[in-house]
């Protein structure tokens, strides 16, 4: 059975969806993934841009409400916004709860260009993230 994981954060707009990406991105069907906001507002389009860049497509990805996902068992559920962590709804089906704090880049000021560049700079946290908590274990360190 695969490792599923559930990524939350407030809007499920930015960086919940980008979390879900990268751990599909990096992992391939290694493990079942997904993100959910308590209050959904969309998928950001800085957020795809962000994405593209590196290869990793979430342009089909959607802003999913949590209760979608009452019920069902997860293997970690991590919630990646400070606001979510306070409201955060029991998943008595999971198997942990993690908390991740992230700048909210959807709350940047400025051109495109300085927008995209605070989008890029938490998309590469998250990633280091990803890569430290679920994919070290995967593979012998050099």
């Amino acid at each position: 059975m695969k490792t599923s994981v559930l990524f939350l954060c407030t809007g499920n707009s930015a960086r919940s969806q980008m979390a879900e990406g990268l751990l599909r991105h990096f992992a391939g069907d290694r493990y079942e993934v997904f993100s959910a906001g308590t209050q959904p507002v969309g998928l950001n389009p800085l957020a795809v841009e962000a994405m593209r860049e590196i290869g990793a497509d979430i342009s089909a990805q959607r802003s999913k409400r949590v209760s979608e996902f009452d019920g069902i068992p997860v293997s970690a559920v991590v919630t990646v916004c400070d606001r979510v962590r306070e409201s955060c709804p029991i998943f008595p089906m999971a198997g942990k709860t993690v908390h991740w704090s992230f700048d909210d880049p959807a709350a940047a000021q400025g051109s495109h260009e300085e927008k995209l560049a605070e989008f890029r700079r938490v998309r590469d946290l998250i990633a280091g993230r990803i890569r430290t908590e679920f994919l070290s274990a995967e593979t012998p360190q050099a």
